[in-house]
């Protein structure tokens, strides 16, 4: 990866960005069961010698966000630096370094969290803190929101219970997590992704049913995993069409794709630009009805009654529980089945481009990456922008550059082994949050 050279922040700023990435790694907020209370008391102690004085709230004692403010003077609009406090568990059979050890080697910090998204938060505290130590207040208030519960947010007590509770935690624009990667595309093209929205979540039951009878005299037997196992293989064989939602279609223009080709063209052109972009795009511009999980509840000497198949279900902005239940009849046709959602669709929001904040995202790439251009996608999964954006119409993007750390080792390693990020990525992650704050209203 063809990564600046110059340094992006002061030598200060990447060191205390370092540390305070291995200080939070250390902090086990493995989710289930979270505990994210004392993420938020550490950094609540980290501003408190900045001179902010940070609040920690929500409805769980042991699982409470961070919400920390510096006034502005009125002139500008309102930013959020969000980051969530809690990372996905960390089996350690495949690490090769303790996974909660914040190790550093050869200039990258390896933990649970690197990437997703502990360097991350710790890149906005620390711009954040900056400021709160600068002499010269921002044109509008900048706040801090480090919330709990965004990998599984089935609990209530992170974002969605903020901005339900919290109407004064209202900002014209927030930045997140979700997008900053640099991708060099056929022909020698850069493009950096920006997350302009996402697609709608939920999960699903399908239940299959059978004749109980003896495992011990399987001939003849009606038995339902059969019926189960062909569904799961045709779920996954089936593609839904792809549609191109206005924010879709403006992300693959920007690429070159032929959009005006069609839908199914477009996203083959698009998919073939570089690997990344061969998962992400089909994901982005297609319903899908993911299996995940089998369960029988019955005794290993029992041919079950029933089987029910889990999936993981994400449609685009616009569609609905309609949509799921075609795409799943198309999938299943002849297999008789039950449907249940197991929870609503939640999502699918997105936020316009052509606003102050984007242009400032713009001239951060142009700047450290002469030649390479912004690119909007849709995130196929499912962020906490969501929430600030249908609670107070927020414009929310997902960015923090990674322009150092190996595509691999940086995507590989969210929800895997050995997770990591480059300093050097930190410390561009910092320097963008300061520009942010700075732009805005200048």
């Amino acid at each position: 990866m063809a990564a600046p050279e110059q340094a992006i922040a002061p030598d200060r700023l990447r060191d205390e960005v370092r540390e305070l990435t291995r200080e939070l790694i250390r902090i086990d907020t493995s989710n289930p069961p979270g505990r994210e209370s004392v993420a938020a008391e550490f950094l609540a102690g980290y501003l408190s010698e900045a001179g902010v004085e940070a609040e920690l709230a929500g409805p769980d004692p042991e699982r409470l966000s961070l919400i920390a403010r510096v006034a502005g003077t009125g002139e500008g609009p309102s930013l959020m630096l969000m980051a969530h406090t809690d990372v996905v568990p960390a089996p350690d059979a495949d690490w090769t370094v303790p996974p909660f050890a914040g190790e550093l080697r050869d200039g990258r910090v390896i933990g649970r969290g690197a990437a997703d998204m502990k360097g991350e938060l710790a890149a906005r505290a620390v711009a954040f803190a900056e400021i709160a130590r600068g002499e010269d207040p921002p044109a509008g208030d900048v706040l801090l929101l480090a919330e709990s519960d965004e990998e599984r947010n089935t609990y209530d007590v992170g974002m969605s219970w903020l901005m339900r509770e919290r109407a004064d935690l209202r900002c014209d624009y927030a930045l997140n997590e979700g997008g900053g990667i640099l991708l060099e595309l056929a022909g020698g093209r850069r493009v950096v992704t920006i997350s302009i929205g996402e697609k709608q979540v939920a999960s699903l039951r399908l239940r299959f049913h059978g004749r109980a009878g003896h495992a011990s005299v399987p001939a003849g037997a009606d038995n339902v995993l059969a019926r189960a196992a062909d569904a799961v293989r045709r779920l996954l064989s089936h593609d839904a069409p792809a549609r191109l939602t206005p924010a879709i279609a403006a992300a693959l223009e920007g690429l070159g794709a032929p959009v005006a080709a069609g839908a199914e063209a477009a996203v083959e052109w698009a998919a073939g630009q570089h690997p990344v972009l061969a998962g992400m795009v089909p994901a982005m511009t297609r319903l899908t009805v993911t299996p995940t999980g089998l369960k029988t509840h019955e005794p290993a000497n029992v041919i079950p009654p029933f089987a029910d198949v889990i999936c993981d279900c994400r449609a685009l902005p616009g569609q609905g529980l309609d949509d799921v239940c075609e795409h799943v009849e198309r999938a299943l046709d002849g297999i008789e089945h039950e449907l249940e959602l197991l929870e609503p669709l939640t999502g699918g929001t997105a936020s316009a481009i052509d606003t102050p904040l984007y242009r400032v995202c713009e001239e951060h790439v142009r700047e450290r990456l002469p030649g390479a251009e912004l690119l909007p996608v849709v995130t196929p999964g499912f962020t906490d922008s969501h929430w600030v954006r249908a609670a107070h119409g927020t414009v929310a993007y997902g960015f923090a550059p990674v322009f150092s750390t190996p595509l691999d080792v940086y995507l590989g390693g969210m929800h895997g082994a050995d997770e990591a990020i480059d300093v050097a990525d930190l410390a561009e992650m910092t320097a963008l949050s300061l520009r942010a704050i700075r732009s805005l209203g200048a």
